[in-house]
């Protein structure tokens, strides 16, 4: 190897340091931030390799231990073509089992890649062959459903590119993965919120906030209510189980502090491609001073709706695009639900160049009764009884449609919000009459740290995870959500579409991803045009590994 003499001076002056400090300069074999996969491509198919390690590196200012994937955090940009064969060896090179699901994508129940579910999982030191047809397109991800791996950073954006010509346009392509961090281990963490539930909320009302609510309310209300959240055990503030205080929240990697940058040029049409990687967190995106065009719902293309702020739910993803006219940085904002936290990202001509961060808002906080609307038309479940035993900490006898609601903390912005109700397919899909309705109640104990989806069909009540949800193949079945808690929840059906009820028939959009809101009913219909057990599960991962996890049988 040839040195040159400029080498050689920096090579003395690092010896000198590291002579002088007595210290040593750490080598990392891992990377952090976007990247991009290496893939071999023919007419028919597209291949990668990936190998998965767990890998030391610096994460803001301080070091972690994230699982890698090619020695990359988050793991490298997946692109595969819509008619081709997706080829994808996996290695790997943990001490322990492991998986790759992909999110949202249609495919052979055998490489979905839920271990218990549809295959043992990958053993330590030994590869798995994914092996399956690309048969649609858009954004989506992929992700660990081993133990609490997603929470260490297994996790990578996946784009598929679409045969036809796609029916927008735009000038540049960024990926914007949203995530949540914590230096501790999973495994502890989830103990915490085992032994109390509110380890992490560092927000709870104080003495102020009472004296507050009895100038605003009355002393009588105020009381009342106040009772009313003792008996259901819960506490308004609790919006978010893990919260600031444990969590740093990361835009492809990078926390706030780095401030990743997205390079434009004034007049240019830019697409943002937002995949919530979170193991717990929802964010509220914005870009203060510029206008986003929502063109795809979860890699489904929908009637474009021009937004100033959407919630995106733990796993979802939406495509949006931008045209800023100045010559200015503009600052792309994720602030979490709770306001305990948040991410942020430049949009500028120019490197180095800054937007200041909008104000915070105040703490969000749960109200008593949230209005309902009647998009859902005949959502009605069939039958909600008086009790799910010490599971539930509360039963919501009156669910109410809450379509046209942006959420807790969202209720009163003078500026437009996303919604449900605004989600309109670009295209039309088959209208059919359901055959029957299976009802999914979203039940919790905050307290015990317990959660459940129990489901009904008509006949009988089942809850855990044995008990299968049964369905015949090529049968269209509507399924009504109650949701019992006062937490939101984003529900998850493998392999196969949800499409929402949301007034606009055969134009009714259809997502993998669906965000229940505390006390609403929501109705999807699903045909069940895939052979064989799907998991249904809640995709806040603490949820999930707590009871909220069923399979969808269809055979």
């Amino acid at each position: 190897m040839d040195l040159s003499r400029r080498d050689l001076l920096k090579l003395g002056a690092v010896s000198a340091f590291m002579g002088l400090t007595n210290r040593f300069i750490p080598v990392y074999g891992a990377n952090r931030g976007f990247t991009i996969g290496d893939m071999n491509e023919t007419s028919s198919s597209v291949y990668y390799e990936l190998v998965i390690k767990k890998e030391t590196i610096p994460i803001g200012t301080r070091e972690g231990r994230p699982i890698t994937i090619n020695g990359n955090f988050p793991a490298p940009l997946i692109r595969l073509k819509e008619g081709k064969e997706a080829i994808i060896k996996v290695y790997n090179e943990l001490n322990e089992s492991t998986s790759i699901h992909w999110h949202g994508l249609i495919l052979p129940n055998r490489m979905d890649g839920v271990p218990g579910v549809v295959f043992p999982g990958i053993p330590p030191k030994s590869s798995f062959l994914y092996r399956f047809p690309v048969v649609q397109s858009g954004t989506y991800w992929y992700h660990s459903h081993t133990g609490l791996q997603e929470q260490l950073g297994h996790y990578g954006p996946l784009i598929i590119d679409p045969i036809e010509t796609e029916p927008f346009q735009y000038d540049r392509d960024y990926v914007v993965i949203l995530s949540d961090w914590t230096f501790s281990n999973p495994d502890e963490v989830l103990l915490k919120l085992k032994k109390w539930e509110g380890y992490y909320n560092y927000q709870q009302r104080t003495v102020s906030d009472l004296i507050r609510d009895i100038r605003k309310k009355g002393l009588l209300k105020t009381v009342k209510e106040r009772a009313m959240w003792a008996k259901m055990r819960m506490n308004p503030r609790d919006i978010l189980d893990i919260t600031g205080a444990e969590f740093i929240y990361l835009i492809n990697g990078y926390t706030p502090s780095e401030n990743p940058t997205f390079l434009f040029n004034p007049g240019e049409k830019i697409r943002l491609r937002f995949i919530n990687a979170s193991a717990a967190t929802y964010f509220d995106v914005r870009i203060p001073g510029v206008k986003m065009r929502v063109v795809q719902a979860d890699g489904q293309n929908i009637q474009p709706v021009e937004v100033d702020e959407f919630r995106i739910a733990i796993a979802e993803t939406y495509d949006v695009i931008i045209a800023p006219e100045e010559h200015k940085a503009y600052t792309l904002f994720a602030e979490t639900i709770d306001r305990s936290g948040y991410a942020r990202a430049t949009i500028s001509p120019e490197k180095r160049m800054e937007s200041p961060l909008p104000e915070r808002r105040p703490p969000s906080e749960r109200k008593m009764m949230n209005m309902g609307d009647d998009k859902c038309n005949d959502c009605s479940p069939l039958l909600i009884p008086d009790s799910f035993g010490p599971d539930a900490a509360m039963i919501n006898k009156k669910p109410v449609c809450m379509l046209s609601s942006p959420g807790v903390g969202l209720e009163n912005v003078k500026h437009k919000v996303l919604t449900y109700a605004d989600l309109k397919s670009l295209y039309p899909y088959e209208q059919r009459k359901p055959e029957r309705q299976i009802d999914i109640h979203l039940i919790g104990n905050m307290e015990r740290y317990i959660w459940k989806m129990v489901s009904y069909d008509g006949k009988e009540f089942s809850s855990e995870f044995h008990q299968l949800i049964k369905a015949k193949l090529n049968e269209r079945i509507r399924i009504v959500f109650i949701n019992h808690t006062m937490m939101d929840h984003p529900i998850h059906l493998h392999g196969m579409w949800m499409y929402i009820n949301n007034g606009n028939g055969e134009y009714n959009p259809r997502k993998h991803t669906l965000n229940i809101k505390p006390g609403e009913k929501l109705c999807v219909e699903i045909d069940n045009d895939a052979p064989g057990n799907w998991a249904f599960h809640c995709h806040i991962m603490y949820h999930m590994h707590t009871g909220m996890f069923r399979v969808l049988q269809v055979c």
